[in-house]
C-alpha cells in the first residue's frame, strides 16, 4: 500500500489570513440571508443588511488578496538562500567587496599619424603701442565698434 504524502502545514500568517477570510465570508453570507428575508417581510432591517453585505463583500475580497500576498511572502521566505532568518530575502550575505578583474590589454592598433583635433591658430604678434590691429573675420563690425554708417 503506497504511503500517503503529508501536506505541509501552512505558515502562521497564511493560516490567520485564511481564518479571517472565512469569518468575513460568513459575515457576508449572514448579511445576504438577512437582506433576503427582510426584503420579503418589508422590514426596516433591509437597508442595514444591504450595507453589511456590501462591507462583507469588500472585506472578503480584501482577505482573499491578503491570503495571496501572505502565501507569496511565505514561499519567498522558504526559497531564500539563508532561510533560517525571518524574511531572509534573496540576497547573498554581505561579505568583503568583490572587485572585478581589470580588462585584458588589447593588442595595439597600427599607429596612425596624429593630427590635431582642430587647425592650429597662428600665434598673435605683439602689438606696438599706438597701432590698430587689422580687422579679422568674425570680429566686431563698424557698428559694434562705435562707428556710424550714415
Amino acid at each position: 500500500m503506497p504511503t500517503a504524502r503529508r501536506r505541509r502545514r501552512l505558515p502562521d500568517e497564511v493560516r490567520t489570513a485564511v481564518v479571517r477570510a472565512v469569518l468575513c465570508l460568513a459575515f457576508t453570507l449572514v448579511g445576504i440571508v438577512v437582506a433576503a428575508l427582510s426584503s420579503y417581510a418589508d422590514s426596516w432591517l433591509m437597508t442595514p443588511a444591504l450595507m453589511a453585505m456590501g462591507l462583507g463583500v469588500f472585506g472578503t475580497m480584501w482577505c482573499l488578496l491578503e491570503i495571496l500576498i501572505s502565501r507569496q511572502v511565505a514561499a519567498q521566505r522558504v526559497r531564500a538562500p539563508n532561510s533560517a532568518s525571518p524574511m531572509g530575502g534573496s540576497h547573498a550575505p554581505a561579505g568583503p567587496p568583490q572587485y572585478r578583474q581589470p580588462p585584458r590589454a588589447r593588442p595595439p592598433y597600427p599607429q596612425q599619424p596624429q593630427q590635431p583635433p582642430y587647425p592650429q591658430q597662428p600665434q598673435a604678434q605683439p602689438q606696438r603701442p599706438g597701432t590698430q590691429p587689422p580687422p579679422y573675420p568674425g570680429g566686431p563690425g563698424p557698428r559694434q565698434a562705435g562707428a556710424t554708417t550714415r
